[in-house]
């Protein structure tokens, strides 16, 4: 099989290339990445030169709104594409929506355009719960809730998804989404904020946590995602959306803390910020109906998934910190100073 993986030097993306290449070693790659802030092809490095060399990947540094670039990939033929490719940070989002419009809606727009063209024979578009809306302290997402975003870039995300169905119902294009949870683990830039709080707590900086700090999400490591992931390449029916989940509710608080609590820091280091805009309450997923039609199910609980990623960012220590400079500071310490 033939993948067009798109935002295969991000978090998620990269680790999903890592999956197949294990899983599936005679699947060919093509990863297509605009490489912004948050790609990253130190991701790869220990495995792409070697498959790249027995002719099993090749990297595109491109846009995915460029129609001329996703059709000169497509023209020699692709079996699937997953969309991982997005602007994905609400803080930015905030700040400026306009990239979140061009990417995410009008990218999508135009991969989904190239899959009708060139006959793609699945397209798999990676959203998120956040198209959902806030929950209050009961109750969970299912995927015939309504879709309700609360920040654009939920509001981009929600767009997106929304292509793709009017392409599956227009054009009969086979098309499959997937809504994810929180996910956490290797190579997550450290905007985020595990990563954050775990970089910033080794150097004893301050941890700063929005509002009252009781913002619930339900967490998931990321290799459970991919696993997801994978059985709706592979078997996830046309048309139809998945919710992924980790069944693990925990609030910003406990996530801060327990991360103190690993790499044995004061609760000193915590800052509670003026909350963000929109910032939603609650998310739980159902994720049921992936379970039953497709059997899947989480192999990691919060904290065995936890304890690897602490360790993986202590004994990677020099990823981090290549990435913690520049743009990345100067927009933070801007965003914090103006909450």
């Amino acid at each position: 099989m033939k993948l067009l993986i798109t935002g295969g030097a991000g978090f998620i993306g990269s680790n999903f290339v890592r999956h197949i290449f294990k899983k599936y070693p005679k699947y060919k790659i093509i990863n297509l990445d605009k490489l912004t802030y948050a790609g990253n092809l130190d991701n790869l490095k220990d495995i792409a030169d070697n498959a790249a060399a027995e002719g099993k990947y090749s990297f595109v540094r491109g846009d995915i709104s460029d129609k001329v670039v996703v059709e000169d990939i497509l023209k020699d033929g692709v079996d699937a594409i997953i969309n991982f490719a997005a602007e994905s940070h609400v803080d930015r989002s905030i700040d400026d929506s306009r990239v979140f419009v061009d990417t995410n809606i009008i990218g999508t727009q135009v991969l989904l355009d190239a899959a009708l063209k060139f006959q793609v024979n699945r397209y798999i578009q990676i959203s998120t719960d956040e198209v959902y809306g806030s929950l209050g302290p009961t109750g969970k997402f299912s995927e015939s809730t309504p879709l309700a975003p609360n920040s654009p870039y939920s509001a981009s995300k929600t767009s997106a998804d929304l292509f793709v169905r009017a392409f599956y119902e227009t054009y009969g294009l086979n098309t499959v989404i997937t809504r994810c949870s929180n996910n956490y683990g290797p190579y997550q830039f450290p905007e985020k904020l595990i990563p954050l709080f775990i970089t910033n707590a080794f150097y004893d900086q301050e941890l700063p946590l929005y509002g009252d700090g009781k913002n619930i999400r339900d967490w998931i490591f990321v290799t459970d995602h991919c696993k997801a992931i994978d059985l709706v390449l592979h078997h996830g029916k046309p048309g139809q959306v998945y919710n992924i989940g980790g069944n693990e509710e925990k609030d910003n608080t406990e996530i801060t803390k327990t991360i103190l609590n690993a790499l044995n820091k004061p609760e000193s280091l915590i800052k509670y910020v003026k909350d963000r805009p929109g910032h939603d309450r609650r998310y739980a997923i159902d994720d049921s109906k992936i379970k039953n039609e497709l059997g899947w199910s989480q192999e990691y609980d919060f904290e065995t998934g936890m304890n690897e990623t602490v360790k993986w960012y202590l004994d990677n220590k020099d990823w981090w910190e290549r990435i913690k400079t520049g743009e990345y500071l100067e927009f933070y310490s801007r965003w914090y100073e103006g909450r």
